[in-house]
């Protein structure tokens, strides 16, 4: 089990996008194959600062605008991951998947097994994740499950700044597909303040974090919230309240939803024997019945109680009310973790 990671004093903090920022620049310094590209990724320096300050460095060559046809250039860059490359492709928003699903789905996921593991296709899809900040249905859903359900992708979902850069150093070298998921909330952009927590130290050098390893963000005895991207700050904040009351709650960041770190959970709900899992995605057919589902297969002697935290099956409204009435907040994960007790 890895536990909570607290980077040295002497490290430099970081904002999320900052963060994901350095590691590419990184990446593409040590490797002329990767490149950047997506709309509004080079002049713009990607609308929630995932490359700001790349085209600088890197010249339209390496960090490329695109025109806006999703299914074109995300089939682009499964082309040149294929004869070689490691394109990161940005989907401004995941929303957008429907438009190039095919390109994800049936080419970017399946051609190194329909190919009988002829060619890899070593890219990463970056997207940005989640609402709370009033863009309605089509540009505020998180839909972590429908990736993770679909095989051939890897799933990656950072909450820090710390966690960003090593995720995005392993996704860049992995020769796998990655599906690298932001939330726009964590990201640090002045338009859209971040909570306290995604800000952290960040070493200088390169590392990685690998896939599949899940990080206790906060050890307790009473209570496993299981959850990730933006909703681990609001447990760790509920955790908090929670502790006023004597009640001890551990909070687990999945960090990587493919592959998943099942052993974690378990350990952590052995220990406790009451789960609550909290998710920005639909409530349905989604991560919060899967982690439940495993937990159940494995450790149903251990468990006493269980809740769900997720936004329930309804379009993400525009109404800044209605919104945060259907997304999770530190209110809900309380009640939830009580309601274990």
């Amino acid at each position: 089990m890895s536990r909570a990671q607290t980077p040295p004093m002497g490290d430099r903090e970081r904002t999320m996008s900052r963060a994901m920022v350095e590691a590419i620049a990184w990446e593409m310094e040590r490797n002329e194959e990767v490149f950047v590209m997506g709309e509004d990724v080079a002049d713009y320096g990607g609308i929630f600062d995932s490359t700001q300050g790349l085209l600088e460095q890197f010249g339209h060559d390496r960090i490329m605008d695109v025109p806006i046809s999703e299914t074109a250039f995300i089939g682009a860059a499964v082309g040149a991951a294929q004869q070689g490359m490691r394109p990161i492709a940005e989907l401004m928003f995941t929303d957008f998947f429907g438009v190039c699903m095919d390109q994800i789905y049936n080419q970017m996921a399946k051609n190194t097994y329909m190919s009988g593991g002829a060619f890899n296709v070593p890219m990463v899809l970056m997207t940005a994740v989640g609402g709370t900040y009033n863009d309605a249905a089509q540009h505020s859903q998180t839909l972590y499950g429908t990736f993770a359900h679909l095989p051939g992708m890897k799933v990656v979902v950072p909450s820090t700044a710390y966690d960003a850069k090593g995720l995005m150093h392993s996704a860049i070298r992995d020769d796998d597909p990655v599906v690298y998921m932001f939330h726009k909330r964590l990201m640090g952009i002045g338009w859209m303040p971040a909570p306290a927590g995604p800000k952290t130290g960040v070493p200088e050098e390169d590392y990685t974090i690998p896939f599949g390893e899940a990080d206790v963000k906060r050890t307790g005895e009473d209570a496993t919230v299981v959850t990730l991207g933006l909703h681990v700050h609001r447990a760790l904040e509920a955790a908090e309240t929670l502790a006023g009351d004597g009640i001890d709650t551990e909070v687990v960041d999945l960090r990587t939803l493919v592959p998943l770190d099942t052993e974690t959970v378990l350990e952590s709900v052995r220990k406790t024997g009451r789960l609550v899992v909290v998710d920005e995605d639909y409530r349905s057919f989604g991560v919060t019945g899967e982690i439940v589902a495993r937990v159940a297969e494995e450790a149903l002697g251990d468990l006493e109680a269980v809740q769900r935290v997720a936004v329930p099956d309804v379009p993400i409204p525009y109404s800044r009310p209605l919104e945060d009435e259907v997304i999770p907040g530190v209110e809900d994960i309380e009640a939830a973790v009580r309601a274990t007790q």
